[in-house]
């Protein structure tokens, strides 16, 4: 059995790998020195950048912490619908005095960020976005490191069958959607999901979506998960890498309410209704990473202007509960069940 199945890395408290900026050495140390398990995500960045944060992150902490990695898509795009949305959002690059990118799909550096990672891995892999051969899983496994895969539903939830543990993502949980397609997909609480993911598999859970305080997190173990795991609640913390624009949107009174949308990426993700989202998310196609790429740069320039109506300012439900105080201080509220 693995570590992570039988939890002995401490408390149920999973910090969620943020991909973007957000997840950070220190954060991930913080979380795991007072008892959780941090991640870092490998999202967007190389596979040497990854290994620099692992390795900063074992200067910060001798504890177990997790790496995640975006599974390639393999979903098809319709690129006159790419140039189309292009086409609409043009106006909003000019605002900035910025260009839409190139709209290029490709694999986040997959191939080599794998190859490190069985070198020297973190006590934990995690992947999202679809469920790898069993082959890399026993790889992994192998070298002592438990795999966790990102789930949305039961179906995926047999599919990543060979996995060591799911994590479990319920509609409520903030940024992108851990599906394995970029097609629409039915969404589910977290209470719902862990329901129907249980009647399917054996593996251990842990439990995303929502989670905020510490009977927020007894819920989910009372629901039969291992562990929870909360985002939002540590993107106020002074170890992570959330932007000045976004920390100031979680406290700003003019957003009230999360919503899903494809404007910023083109694939679900949800985050704070701003302008942006509410003007274009009916006219975004579903093309991922393709549409990241496009918006990338006019969000840039939306965060050095300070421009928060533009900008994607992803958060799950319960944004309205985090706090601006040390990791550790979240980390053992969460666990004070």
């Amino acid at each position: 059995m693995s570590d992570l199945a039988s939890w002995s890395f401490g408390l149920p408290v999973v910090q969620a790998p943020m991909a973007g900026g957000a997840s950070t050495p220190e954060l991930a140390a913080a979380v795991s020195e007072a008892g959780g398990l941090g991640f870092l995500a490998a999202g967007y960045k190389t596979a040497a950048r990854t290994r620099q944060e692992i390795e900063r992150t074992r200067e910060l902490t001798s504890r177990p912490f997790g790496v995640n990695v975006f599974m390639p898509t393999a979903d098809e795009v319709d690129q006159a619908e790419i140039d189309a949305y292009a086409r609409v959002i043009e106006g909003e690059a000019r605002l900035l005095s910025a260009t839409l990118g190139i709209p290029r799909g490709g694999d986040d550096d997959f191939t080599a960020k794998v190859a490190d990672l069985l070198t020297d891995p973190p006590a934990v892999v995690g992947f999202t976005f679809g469920c790898p051969e069993d082959e890399l899983i026993q790889a992994f496994r192998h070298r002592g490191t438990t795999v966790m895969v990102t789930v949305t539903s039961a179906a995926e939830a047999r599919l990543a069958s060979a996995a060591d543990v799911l994590c479990v993502q319920g509609e409520e949980a903030g940024g992108h959607r851990g599906s394995f397609t970029n097609a629409d997909v039915e969404a589910m609480s977290l209470e719902r999901l862990l329901s129907q993911v249980r009647e399917v598999s054996r593996l251990p859970l842990v439990a995303a979506g929502g989670v905020a305080s510490s009977a927020d997190v007894s819920r989910v173990l009372s629901a039969g998960a291992v562990a929870a795991v909360a985002g939002t609640a540590f993107l106020l913390c002074p170890e992570s890498g959330t932007s000045v624009v976004h920390r100031a949107a979680l406290t700003d009174p003019r957003f009230t309410r999360t919503a899903v949308t494809r404007a910023f990426t083109g694939r679900p993700a949800r985050g704070l209704v701003n302008r942006f989202m509410t003007e274009y998310s009916g006219r975004a196609p579903a093309a991922y990473p393709q549409v990241h790429h496009l918006t990338a740069p006019l969000r840039r320039a939306a965060a050095a202007r300070g421009d928060a109506e533009t900008l994607h300012l992803w958060a799950g439900t319960s944004w309205n509960r985090a706090r601006s105080t040390p990791a550790a201080n979240v980390t053992a509220d969460l666990a004070a069940i």
